[in-house]
């Protein structure tokens, strides 16, 4: 086997990789019961699945342009989506879009009862 069949083949497991964890992603945004495990199932397998599909066609293509392409969009993607889903999770336990019952940990609630408990804004002179 030559040097170009193996790479072929690790590009073909990496795209495959990726593909079913992006396909993962798209099931469990349908079936997690809540907003968080759904947030969690958006960024975590997404931007795993779309790491592993940009190295498997890093390994096929081969041109340093196209290279640098992918690795901009790996960084790009590596910076918002995941803080992205945690702004979005923290807004919306915040609108109470959250069910509290399925939280193990609820580290957000003395927070919400300091922002409660804090006197609102004088009315205008």
């Amino acid at each position: 086997m030559t040097l170009q069949g193996v790479l072929d083949a690790v590009a073909a497991v990496c795209m495959i990789a990726g593909a079913l964890l992006s396909l993962a992603a798209g099931v469990a945004l349908l079936r997690f019961p809540d907003l968080l495990s759904r947030m969690h199932a958006a960024a975590k397998p997404q931007v795993l699945g779309l790491l592993l599909m940009l190295t498997g066609c890093a390994i096929r293509i081969a041109t340093v342009v196209d290279i640098t392409t992918m690795v901009l969009i790996a960084v790009f993607q590596l910076a918002t989506a995941p803080v992205a889903a945690h702004m979005v999770g923290r807004a919306a336990y915040r609108d109470g879009h959250t069910r509290t019952d399925l939280l193990i940990a609820d580290e957000l609630a003395p927070d919400m009862e300091k922002f409660a408990d804090a006197p609102s804004d004088p009315p205008p002179p």
